[in-house]
């Protein structure tokens, strides 16, 4: 068997995916909770698909995420080579550039493959001034 590579592990990180629209919040003090039970990408390594149901929970500070935006930003990943735990930081990483939120949190939990399940979560939250 190969072995995995710098290549494999970059995969998709900074592959070109649609925009995520916003649109302005009108109130504070609230989370967002956005589940997306049919999310599929490719394992850059094997070419296999990988399935997996994203849960997005954020608060919103100034914007908040336009939903369709969202849905074709996700069906974005469906050809593409990333691993699961890139999935997770990638959308993560790409919500807080698009809305600044107070606080953001992505759980990927993907179907099993050779027995084993895999869940992976990443946190964000803002640095508050003082």
């Amino acid at each position: 068997m190969s072995e995995y590579t710098g290549d494999h592990a970059q995969a998709g990180i900074d592959a070109e995916l649609p925009a995520l629209e916003t649109w302005p919040n009108q109130f504070k003090g609230y989370r967002i909770k956005i589940e997306m039970p049919e999310f599929t990408s490719v394992c850059p390594k094997t070419g296999l698909p990988d399935f997996g149901k994203l849960t997005l929970e954020y608060e919103p500070d100034e914007l908040c995420i336009e939903l369709k935006s969202l849905k074709l930003y996700i069906l974005a990943y469906r050809n593409l080579g990333i691993f699961y735990e890139n999935v997770v930081n990638r959308v993560l990483r790409d919500v807080v550039d698009a809305i600044h939120p107070v606080r953001a949190r992505v759980q990927g939990d993907f179907t099993p493959r050779g027995g084993l399940n895999a869940t992976v979560e990443a946190e964000y939250r803002a640095e508050t001034q003082t």
